[in-house]
């Protein structure tokens, strides 16, 4: 049963959702190396916490499903953490498997009815463009993880998702 309002960890895992999509987004977006690699630094801790929360908070309601889902996204947010202050060229390797397992926790974490359905939706847009972006990386293409339209389409739809799972976060009980 839920109650009235939500847990700390709950808003914990909001917060840290939130971080990530803005620091995570406007990184994609500045010019200078420095401040990208920071905000991306602190879009990744962000996000790795609250994925590690919603990974505990899914697996306690016995949706295993969806807590691998976050374990799952957890895990590639943690490669691109690591790439993070080799440089945009150099990071490509950590880049592609971290797009590739967010792709795949995107599904996992879709695939069950937990979420709305608009929700599932954009998660799944985002998906399909990383793995897009990924297949082209492997095949030559040369992206970065500044480049438009690919890989930068997918931050879209994933910080709106994030904003659907802040909402389910932070609702309150009907």
């Amino acid at each position: 049963m839920r109650s009235a309002s939500p847990a700390i960890s709950d808003i914990v895992a909001a917060i840290g959702l939130a971080i990530g999509g803005a620091f995570g987004l406007a990184g994609t977006f500045v010019e200078s190396a420095e401040l990208r690699e920071t905000l991306w630094t602190i879009d990744g801790v962000a996000l790795v916490v609250a994925a590690a929360l919603l990974t505990m908070k899914y697996q306690r309601q016995g949706n295993d499903g969806v807590a691998a889902g976050f374990l799952t996204f957890l895990a590639g947010e943690s490669l691109l953490l690591s790439g993070n202050a080799a440089g945009l060229q150099a990071s490509v390797p950590s880049y592609l498997g971290g797009i590739s397992l967010w792709a795949a926790a995107l599904v996992m974490i879709s695939a069950p009815k937990t979420f709305a359905l608009w929700m599932r939706l954009t998660a799944l847009v985002a998906a399909v463009l990383f793995v897009v972006s990924a297949g082209l990386i492997l095949w030559g293409t040369p992206l970065l993880p500044t480049s438009a339209p690919l890989p930068a389409a997918g931050y879209s739809f994933l910080v709106v998702t994030f904003i659907g799972w802040i909402w389910t976060l932070l609702k309150p009980e009907r």
